[in-house]
């Protein structure tokens, strides 16, 4: 009998696009779902070639421990790692207090772990030391989003809907090359005749297919915004309508943007003033239009302000709840979306309950059967715990789980000097990550094809992500790890099984914000999953948010004023250009995954920074030249590439790659005040051509140290 394949989904993007895969005699044939909906039968480089990490040769398959600091590691076996995993924690917490031992999650998380790791560290260890890398990703958007709309969920209605605007503003987005197969409903717009403007600094895959284009300077998205608003409001295109009786604050803003005159935006972003007026127009006049942002405009110092400039247009033109309009966000991460809702935050319950709210904290502790005195108060964030180890009470202990942020933190070079002060650092990988070459003891982990688990994804949509092949047999996966490690520390109540865990989780979620209550294993079995929130099994699930009202207090969504504020850190005569960065086609976050894929390296083999023409002949720089990217944190070393859709002030770099081209060794950590996103978008640079033959690894990988 032919073997029946299994459904399941892709291990990378946010789309989590429905996948099968066929496992015969040791072959594993992969192939896309035709009639899931995200990706109808669509895949990216990214998701063809996702097989090959089942297998790999450099698959971890057993722990690996350190004997000491200078020592290899070596293979040891379960029971030893965990007993020093044990051992090391209980010492910090001893000598130093509990929230001396921290954990530090991942975006890529089914639901299951993410859960169940923010309830090992708050139940099993006591911690408030606990955040994740989505810090680093969707934290502007939602802060803003649950500001202004009273919750957060990246796109409030299905991905088609993008099919039937009229009109699309996509800023800091290019969904070319990062979600391939969405671009399927972007085409299916234009080709009906929807006129789609694109806010980058670059002419990406995705600016090239747009009606207009808009360059602004790196970190003045904020002020285009404004500028944008003040033609609607000026040349009465605003929907008073709706802005009476849907939402409040409307008067304050519109004040505010007086200031934002066209001409003056110009000045302060470079766009010309014919463009924001036509954008402007090219919104309003649309019957359905959308507004979509992404880590373009979210990572900034300033990035929740800005991502509510753009929901402050979005509500001025009567767009959120409307059919096929709205304000998102683009959510990245493969869970992005699932993996803040449910407790790996430093300041959220599961649920999307904040962790300071005594209702929330009492409901939880009935869950997990603990006092709700018992749990900690609210801890750092991501860059925040990590730039504290070493600190008067920060964290000794740190347990590093599906991140690599050796590579991911901004200032990378100060995270991973700070990861080596540790007095013990624990891994959970499928690779052996940069991160994981830092670690004490490193836990290989069973991955996507070998474990079932829910993922969310960019639209709200619960997936059954199911096991398809058996993991190498020394693997264990990171439910089973945290139930043994508990139970070691003798604290009981944590399941190893997926749909458990999973059962536990809808009762925790039950009546917040992140409502899955209604929502099981057996429902995603059989549907292309399910919207949240759902609060019961009969409740068919909220494919689109705000089409009657708002989950905020007064039932109204929110304009609040923002202003521009210049980037925390400008060009000047040492470091005379802007730098920003972002992903590469067949690349993925930290690369630890794509990096070990043939075909992907073939295709990227290398990071390669953008400049253009105009610069690179002022410095006498070609394409395919090396080059020293520098900033007041360290440098790099990249190839050069000429473009001439990319502004003349500004360089672009991507993230994926470790060593002395990483360029998160470049990056600013200045902190927005409301999500703690760094400010990975913009910062000084200055760009030289290398020393022959490369002004060396060494130095590289000693600057800014």
């Amino acid at each position: 009998m032919a073997p029946v394949p299994t459904k399941t989904h892709c291990p990378y993007c946010s789309l989590q696009c429905g996948i099968t895969l066929e496992v015969s005699q040791g072959d594993i044939e992969l192939a896309p779902q035709s009639d899931f909906p995200t990706n109808r039968g669509g895949l990216c480089a990214k998701g063809w070639t996702a097989a090959d990490l089942l297998g790999h040769p450099e698959r971890l398959t057993s722990p690996l421990i350190r004997d000491r600091r200078g020592a290899e590691l070596r293979p040891a076996s379960w029971n030893e790692a965990l007993e020093w995993i044990v051992a090391a924690f209980g010492a910090a917490q001893e000598h130093h207090g509990r929230d001396a031992v921290g954990c530090f999650g991942g975006g890529g998380l089914t639901n299951e772990k993410a859960y169940q790791l923010g309830k090992f560290a708050r139940v099993a260890l006591r911690t408030s030391a606990i955040d994740y890398n989505g810090r680093f990703c969707m934290s502007s958007a939602a802060a803003a989003s649950n500001r202004s709309f009273g919750i957060d969920r990246g796109l409030p209605f299905p991905l088609s809907d993008i099919a039937q605007a009229d009109a699309i503003l996509l800023v800091g987005s290019n969904p070319a090359e990062t979600l391939p197969p969405a671009m399927q409903y972007f085409d299916e717009g234009r080709a009906r005749g929807a006129k789609h403007i694109v806010v980058d600094p670059r002419r990406t895959a995705t600016a090239r297919g747009a009606e207009l284009h808009l360059q602004p300077v790196p970190g003045t998205d904020l002020a285009l915004a404004s500028g944008i608003l003040n033609v609607v409001f000026r040349e009465g295109l605003a929907d008073q309508e709706y802005i009476a009786e849907r939402t409040t604050g409307c008067e304050a803003v519109r004040r505010a943007v007086r200031l934002y005159w066209p001409d003056r935006v110009e000045r302060i972003t470079g766009v010309p003033e014919s463009d924001i007026v036509a954008a402007a127009r090219m919104l309003a006049s649309a019957d359905r239009a959308m507004i979509l942002t992404a880590r373009g405009a979210e990572q900034h110092s300033a990035g929740t302000d800005t991502v509510q400039a753009f929901i402050n247009l979005a509500l001025a033109l009567g767009l959120p709840g409307r059919p096929s309009s709205g304000f998102a966000t683009i959510t990245g991460q493969g869970n992005g979306q699932g993996g803040r809702e449910h407790g790996q935050k430093c300041d959220q319950l599961p649920g999307y309950r904040k962790l300071d709210d005594p209702v929330a904290r009492a409901h939880i502790a009935q869950v997990w059967g603990i006092n709700p005195a018992d749990l900690p108060s609210s801890g750092r964030s991501a860059y925040e715990m990590l730039s504290g180890i070493g600190t008067p009470g920060g964290v000794r202990a740190l347990w590093v789980m599906a991140s690599n942020i050796a590579v991911s933190a901004p200032d990378a070079l100060h995270i991973a000097a700070k990861l080596r002060e540790l007095d013990f650092l624990v891994v959970s990988d499928i690779f052996l990550s940069e991160t994981a070459a830092l670690a004490d003891v490193v836990l290989p982990t069973t991955q996507w094809a070998e474990e079932s688990g829910t993922m969310t994804n960019l639209e709200g949509r619960v997936v059954l992500r199911r096991a398809a092949v058996a993991p190498p047999r020394e693997v264990r996966g990171d439910l089973d790890v945290m139930a043994d490690l508990a139970k070691r520390l003798g604290v009981a109540g944590f399941s190893a099984d997926s749909e458990e865990v999973f059962n536990e989780l809808t009762r925790a979620s039950a009546g917040g914000k992140a409502d899955y209550r209604g929502i099981t294993y057996e429902r995603i079995t059989t549907e292309s999953g399910v919207f949240w929130p759902c609060p019961s099994e009969s409740y068919s699930g909220t494919p689109r948010l705000f089409v009657v009202d708002f989950p905020t207090p007064d039932r109204r969504a929110h304009f609040h004023v923002v202003e521009q504020r210049g980037a925390v850190e400008l060009p000047d005569d040492d470091f005379p250009y802007y730098l920003t960065t972002g992903r590469v086609l067949r690349q993925y976050q930290s690369g630890t995954q794509t990096r070990r894929v043939a075909s992907l390296v073939e295709g990227e083999p290398e990071p390669v920074a953008e400049i253009h023409p105009m610069l690179a002949q002022r410095l006498g720089i070609r394409t395919g030249d090396k080059i020293v990217l520098r900033t007041r944190r360290g440098q790099v070393v990249m190839t050069a590439r000429a473009v001439d859709g990319i502004r003349p002030d500004t360089v672009f770099a991507p993230f994926h790659w470790g060593g002395t081209g990483s360029v998160n060794r470049l990056t600013n950590p200045a902190l927005d005040p409301h999500s703690r996103m760094p400010s990975f978008k913009v910062c000084a640079v200055s760009v030289s051509a290398a020393a022959a033959p490369a002004e060396t690894a060494e130095t590289a990988e000693t600057a800014g140290t």
